[in-house]
């Protein structure tokens, strides 16, 4: 995304300052911010497209703001820390994190995350459609968004976890589109997600079983080689 505008949050003046000026010599807006409440002043009037947060704050640490920002907003966060232990990185991805860096870290590693988060966002369909609630109708199946029934075109109702229904979600809101893995599980994603679970392959997988879908020759869910799945099946929204 060209220009967008990035919001860095650290109490580290310097790091703040060296962030905030690598970024704009490489084309993006900045705002700094050194804390919690600073942060809320510029998210409440700038438009801003992505937050590189530190998880070492004064006062609300970086944890919780992304943990209270995910809960109201869909807005990318990139975690910045200067711990050493993975349960960090475990933890700010659990709070919705888009990605994790490790201080010390190379500015240009930093671009490269930032630039990838921001490509991966601006190629979605549209983020957070996998939360709808209606009924569809699909190959003579209904899934009702409001209970999470799915019923099978002989009238037998079958059971879904958390992660196949919002999974069919994505697949219905999206019909006869090729979605990459990196897509489905940007739009699928919960909060029980594991974040280091990359294996859309097998959610595809259990999701065909549900729906009846031969493996080796799917009619529904088809796999595009070295591109992702699409679901092949025309989608009525009630």
């Amino acid at each position: 995304m060209d220009n967008a505008h990035i919001l860095v949050v650290d109490d580290d003046r310097e790091i703040r300052l060296l962030v905030g000026d690598y970024l704009k010599k490489n084309g993006y807006r900045i705002t700094l911010a050194a804390d919690g409440r600073q942060m809320r002043e510029v998210l409440a009037a700038s438009g801003i497209d992505l937050v590189i947060l530190d998880v070492m704050l004064p006062g609300e640490d970086g944890l919780s703001l992304c943990r209270d920002l995910r809960a109201r907003s869909d807005l990318p966060v990139l975690m910045l820390t200067a711990r050493g232990d993975p349960i960090d990185r475990v933890l700010g991805l659990e709070m919705g994190a888009d990605d994790y860096l490790p201080k010390p870290f190379e500015p240009r590693e930093l671009l490269a995350r930032l630039r990838n988060i921001l490509r991966r966002l601006h190629a979605l369909p549209s983020r957070g459609v996998a939360h709808q609630t209606g009924r569809w109708r699909f190959a003579g199946w209904r899934l009702d968004g409001r209970t999470r029934q799915l019923t099978s075109p002989q009238g037998v109702v079958v059971a879904l976890s958390g992660a196949e229904y919002r999974l069919l979600q994505v697949f219905l809101a999206h019909p006869n589109r090729v979605l990459s893995r990196d897509q489905l599980m940007d739009l699928a994603r919960g909060k029980e997600a594991d974040p280091f679970d990359r294996s859309i392959d097998l959610r595809v997988s259990r999701l065909r079983q549900k729906l009846g879908d031969n493996a080796r020759a799917p009619d529904l869910i088809k796999t595009q080689r070295n591109e992702g799945y699409v679901l092949a099946a025309a989608v009525e929204a009630e």
